[in-house]
């Protein structure tokens, strides 16, 4: 269902298929301790790892993985994963590479690119995510593009030695087409 690698275009983000000239972007992104709390990632990466990574994605028709580029920069990356594809299903994945990249729209303008593209191009149904609660500001742009809180996974992260859940949320394809007119 991923296995066209799309370039994707809006006003303030392009979204390019991940490859190996994106290796040290995701480095720094996985090593930023702000990214990894909001994330929940326990593990720590290495360079070559994450070489090795990005050089394998564009192998994957299971997934899309998107670097988010913002003035030629690598900003972030947006993914679609976990594609059930028997239910018509996959899960979305964000993240972006700190303080210089929060708060300016890329995620919100990400999000929008790859939800559109995934509605448009394939048979989906349902994109589905999870946030941690504590993440306000995820949140906010997870709801402001009409995803629903359907859930909440009862202290499902510990990140120094406290507890915290995780909302399940989701968008349907009903729902996406209503809300950006591609009816």
């Amino acid at each position: 269902m991923f296995s066209d690698k799309p370039v994707l275009t809006g006003e303030r983000v392009t979204l390019r298929p991940v490859g190996a000239e994106h290796a040290d972007g995701l480095f720094a992104l996985v090593s930023d301790p702000e990214v990894r709390r909001l994330t929940g990632s326990h593990a720590a990466f290495e360079l070559e790892a994450c070489r090795r990574w990005c050089a394998t994605r564009a192998g994957q028709a299971d997934r899309l993985d998107l670097a988010i580029e913002a003035g030629g920069d690598y900003v972030g990356e947006v993914v679609l994963n976990e594609l059930d594809e028997p239910n018509l299903s996959c899960n979305l994945r964000i993240a972006l590479i700190g303080a210089r990249a929060f708060g300016r729209g890329y995620g919100t303008e990400a999000i929008t690119l790859a939800l559109d593209h995934a509605f448009r191009t394939t048979p989906l149904h349902r994109v589905g995510l999870e946030v941690f609660a504590f993440n306000d500001r995820a949140r906010h742009v997870y709801e402001k593009l009409g995803f629903v809180e359907e859930g909440r996974l009862r202290d499902a992260l510990r990140w120094d030695g406290e507890w915290y859940d995780s909302l399940v949320m989701s968008v349907l394809r009903p729902d996406w087409q209503a809300r950006s007119g591609l009816l």
